[in-house]
């Protein structure tokens, strides 16, 4: 099988394992599932699929060499996310919008319950192994180090959303090593670049002010949708259309409904007003602080740069926003 995928070009993939997987209905779901939540209003032509992300973790960790069960590990690493992904992070009083971490929670279990636990199996790989992210330090690391995950949706995003051209993503590619299953940049410049290209994604997507309009109005809708029965917590685990097209029919017999799907689709915009205001939503800020080379040593950007510093220390706590919606 050829993939060609618009950040890393094409690959020939004959790996049994990988395409078996690759036809799983766990995997495939995720091409109905949105990226980020539910941005076309507040993003048209940025967004991409869970899949399209998912593959190019594997891709990602596959051009540099990671070892075939780091590529597995990069596929999969996604198939819990529900419908609208970090959204449902908003849907239940329990959900953590500062750590937007409903997916991980459930990783393990979901996994077990789905068909690719048999497929692994079959071509001899542990799933205990692949549901356990610290053997996997290429794929996954925690904020603020850099990871196969943050660097793929970070420059697919900056792609999608024409932030950066597509030889500039090759450039950043081009400047990247692993060294002792560390992503390393080959130096200082590249290191920053990347860093203040991150840093923007996060004030206008990752944690800006549209995201939190954007899942605090999914989310409503969505909590209304399931609170008043029209879908179950099952139907989360569809595709965002399915239940879409399943709340939809709703809409006219019920006009709170229908409001929160005026709202969500921006009809009725929201502003950030610490004075007047009806809903408080926290949001998950992202920042990275890279690892490059300065001749032949290893160094952090955050130690040679101190602003830098300064900035991640700031930065990256949660943001909250206190919105006020227009009728």
């Amino acid at each position: 099988m050829t993939i060609s995928d618009r950040l890393y070009g094409k690959m020939e993939i004959t790996e049994p394992v990988i395409l078996a997987l690759l036809r799983t209905p766990s995997l495939t779901r995720l091409k109905g599932v949105s990226q980020h939540g539910y941005s076309e209003p507040y993003h048209p032509g940025a967004d991409f699929s869970r899949f399209e992300h998912s593959l190019g973790v594997f891709l990602l960790l596959r051009k540099f060499g990671a070892s075939l069960e780091e590529q597995l590990s990069g596929l999969i690493h996604d198939i819990s996310h529900s419908a609208f992904s970090h959204c449902i992070d908003y849907v239940s009083k329990e959900g953590d919008g500062r750590k937007q971490n409903h997916q991980d929670n459930i990783f393990a279990s979901y996994l077990r319950k789905s068909e690719i636990p048999a497929i692994l199996k079959r071509y001899r790989f542990k799933l205990s192994r692949l549901q356990n992210e610290q053997n996997f330090p290429l794929k996954e690391r925690p904020l603020p180090d850099l990871c196969a995950d943050r660097l793929d949706y970070s420059l697919r995003l900056a792609v999608s959303d024409r932030v950066i051209p597509r030889r500039e993503v090759r450039d950043i590619l081009n400047s990247l090593k692993v060294i002792d299953s560390a992503w390393v940049f080959k130096d200082m410049a590249t290191a920053r670049k990347y860093a203040r290209l991150f840093r923007h994604l996060n004030s206008q997507y990752y944690a800006g002010r549209s995201s939190a309009i954007m899942h605090y109005t999914v989310g409503s809708y969505l909590r209304r949708a399931l609170e008043e029965g029209y879908i179950k917590s099952a139907d989360f685990y569809t595709t965002d259309q399915q239940v879409l097209k399943k709340i939809a029919r709703f809409h006219k017999q019920d006009a709170i409904l229908k409001g929160l799907w005026a709202r969500m689709n921006n009809m009725a915009r929201g502003t950030n007003n610490p004075r007047n205001y009806e809903a408080k939503v926290d949001l998950k800020s992202r920042l990275v602080d890279p690892l490059f080379l300065d001749g032949l040593k290893i160094k952090r950007l955050s130690g040679s740069w101190p602003s830098w510093r300064k900035t991640l220390r700031r930065e990256l706590k949660p943001k909250r926003y206190l919105l006020k919606f227009s009728s």
